[in-house]
């Protein structure tokens, strides 16, 4: 189970709202801090270990930008949960351990709402109002990605090989 707070954004969020094209050369740590800065400018500064993303449709749509989804994770997001994904965005966050679920519900969320994730039931509760909200859950191997915390740590894991080994 882990705990966070939610923020929530809208439809339509493109990979250049969350890793602008003019910080993309730069470290990680510099394009995470512009994360979401055209439409939520406090976004970066206020994000904690642990929060959660609630979205509209079409989260992640644009480029294939794998440092989206980085940033995100950098920050310290645990999941998105959205109406729909951008394919590129779903599948870079998997590979990056970031879980994504989707949902059909209407959600009432406010942004600084406390909830925790229980990531195996695929279930999000409102820890002051003590509701819960079921989410359509990844597929197994999926889940067995994020919860290994991507692809590279997965097969590292399987493997018995680190990336220590693995350069000269």
């Amino acid at each position: 189970m882990t705990s966070g707070k939610a923020f929530v954004l809208g439809n339509d969020i493109d990979t250049d709202m969350l890793a602008p094209g003019q910080y993309m050369a730069a470290p990680i740590e510099v394009l995470a801090s512009h994360c979401l800065e055209t439409i939520a400018p406090e976004f970066a500064e206020n994000v904690q270990p642990g929060d959660i993303i609630f979205a509209g449709e079409n989260f992640g749509i644009g480029s294939s930008r794998e440092q989206a989804a980085q940033a995100l994770r950098h920050l310290g997001i645990v999941a998105i949960v959205a109406r729909s994904f951008g394919g590129i965005f779903y599948r870079n966050a998997i590979n990056l351990g970031l879980a994504v679920f989707e949902t059909t519900s209407d959600l009432t969320i406010k942004s600084g709402e406390p909830v925790s994730l229980d990531t195996e039931r695929a279930m999000i509760t409102f820890t002051d109002r003590q509701e819960t909200l079921q989410l359509d859950p990844l597929p197994g191997f999926l889940f067995d990605i994020v919860k290994s915390g991507g692809l590279v740590a997965q097969l590292e894991k399987r493997f018995g090989v680190t990336r220590r080994d693995t350069q000269p």
